[in-house]
């Protein structure tokens, strides 16, 4: 299965990709986004569009949300991961 390499900021969740164009999957909450995680993987390098960074023009609440939903999910997938 491809591992998530890209991920941007889109309409209040986040949008991962796995190479170029190929959503593999898009959440709004911690959960959801974690179970992407958890079943796709991460690349040894995630990337992350200026849209990270300006969050609230994609329907954040603040300019950091996205990254903060981001380190949530990263968290929680990390403990999913761990309970297998």
């Amino acid at each position: 299965m491809a591992k998530i390499d890209y991920i941007n900021a889109y309409k209040g969740g986040i949008k991962m990709y796995s190479g170029v164009g190929n959503v593999v999957g898009w959440g709004k909450t911690a959960k959801h986004i974690a179970y992407v995680i958890a079943t796709h993987g991460l690349a040894d390098t995630v990337y992350g569009g200026s849209s990270m960074d300006f969050a609230d023009e994609d329907g954040f609440d603040h300019y950091d949300g996205a990254k903060e939903l981001w380190n949530e999910a990263l968290g929680m997938a990390t403990f999913m991961k761990g309970a297998e």
